[in-house]
């Protein structure tokens, strides 16, 4: 899919953004280990939490959709999931397929997860390391580098293990794997990351330890986790295209509704601070145990700054649309310490550095990151998103700044995270569309 983009001259308006996709994938997969209905309002339908549904329900969980926004999870107990039939699809989701590494770990039976070709070659053994460690039986492409995985499930004994990067997907693997280990299971990170996990293990009675960024459970959990409803915020990951588009647009003024402000989620926030920007957070307030405020965000100039250290776990995802945030700030914008980047759905670095090269911006990619240049002009072009779907979205929203058309290909990825985002920008701007 292609889309064409033509530039406004501004964005005005309020919009509320589709469900935390994190907190969805994980509210589903602890639904599934309650004994019992769970519900999940506002959940993301989108490609990737769907991929995590259809994973659960051929493990034995009943899930059902009331109306558009609602779930209920009736799951068949941590010790009550079942072989599979077939292979688990994963599709394009790595937050599925790592999560379920670990939860696969310690059952009594076989499952292999796969997906799209884009996820095979997206690396695991992030994951695969510390489980062997705990005693798990699994196997993969380049010695469990790449998918797909096969689990055989077996039991597991507690560690301790020392992240090499910050990474939520892994934290929560290994505390999944954790639930079925024989002993205390830590896990300790080099920086903060997103800590969904820790919140909902802990309101679930699961009892896991917090200090600084060193966590404890200690295994085996010997009873279901404890039925819990989930209120699904914003996802800040969303917001973010729309928070920077008005930014960067003259004369916008742009109320973003109901957004998740976890500040282990907030490091975008933080680094438009460094460059002069200044937001308003009103109703501040908790939804489901995370901290969650209505956005209002108008049109400032913007100067360079550096990002790097551990500001960048806490906005791994909203790098490319920073990337675009830095092509119109004064001055010079350094990013480091952001390798990781090089392993997401595409290789980031390089794809942002291609795509905003094309449409006339002075961007150089170095190994964990990128120096920009600005404030540049920018001109329509025709521009490749590689089936990232936040490139994708990063690209249209600087179509709405360049000048001429913007054509961005292989945009069909964007329901991925964000159903709906076309309908939104239809809300805030004023003729885009051809």
């Amino acid at each position: 899919m292609n889309l064409s983009i033509r530039p406004v001259p501004r964005l005005h308006g309020e919009i509320t953004v589709p469900g935390d996709k994190s907190i969805t994938h994980r509210a589903m997969l602890f639904g599934a280990l309650a004994q019992g209905p769970s519900r999940v309002k506002g959940f993301l339908d989108g490609g990737d939490c769907r991929a995590t549904m259809g994973c659960l329900q051929a493990l034995g969980a009943r899930i059902e959709q009331m109306g558009a926004d609602e779930l209920v999870i009736h799951g068949p107990g941590l010790r009550g999931l079942q072989e599979p039939d077939d292979v688990l699809d994963c599709v394009r989701s790595g937050t599925t397929m790592r999560l379920l590494a670990g939860l696969l770990a310690g059952q009594s039976f076989f499952s292999v997860l796969t997906g799209e070709p884009q996820l095979r070659r997206r690396p695991m053994d992030r994951v695969v390391q510390p489980l062997r460690q705990m005693g798990a039986c699994i196997t993969g492409r380049q010695g469990g580098r790449l998918p797909p995985l096969s689990i055989s499930g077996t039991k597991l004994r507690g560690t301790e293990y020392v992240l090499p990067m910050a990474s939520a997907q892994v934290k929560s693997c290994v505390l999944l794997a954790g639930l079925y280990a024989e002993g205390p299971t830590t896990v300790v990170e080099p920086a903060p990351s997103r800590d969904h996990t820790e919140r909902m293990l802990r309101a679930r009675g699961v009892p896991l330890e917090s200090q600084g960024a060193r966590h404890t459970l200690r295994g085996p959990v010997s009873v279901n986790l404890s039925r819990l409803d989930t209120v699904v915020p914003g996802d800040f990951s969303s917001a973010a295209f729309f928070l920077v588009g008005a930014l960067l647009l003259a004369g916008s003024e742009v109320l973003l509704r109901g957004i998740n402000t976890n500040p282990t989620r907030t490091g975008l926030l933080d680094a438009l601070r460094n460059m002069g920007a200044s937001f308003s957070l009103l109703d501040e307030r908790e939804e489901g145990g995370e901290p969650v405020a209505d956005i209002a965000v108008r049109a400032q100039p913007l100067r360079g700054v550096e990002v790097g250290g551990d500001l960048v776990p806490r906005m791994i995802d909203e790098f490319p649309i920073f990337a675009l945030a830095a092509t119109q700030a004064q001055g010079l914008t350094r990013v480091r310490d952001a390798a990781e980047l090089r392993v997401k759905e595409s290789d980031r670095i390089a794809t942002i550095v291609e795509a905003l090269r094309a449409l006339g911006a002075r961007i150089e990619a170095r190994p964990d990151g990128f120096d920009i240049e600005g404030p540049t002009p920018l001109r329509g072009a025709w521009v490749d998103s590689h089936g990232d779907h936040r490139l994708a979205m990063t690209l249209a929203i600087a179509g709405l700044l360049a000048a001429g058309e913007t054509v961005v290909a292989n945009a069909e990825s964007i329901p991925d995270s964000f159903p709906g985002f076309e309908d939104r920008l239809h809300l805030l701007t004023e003729g885009a569309w051809p």
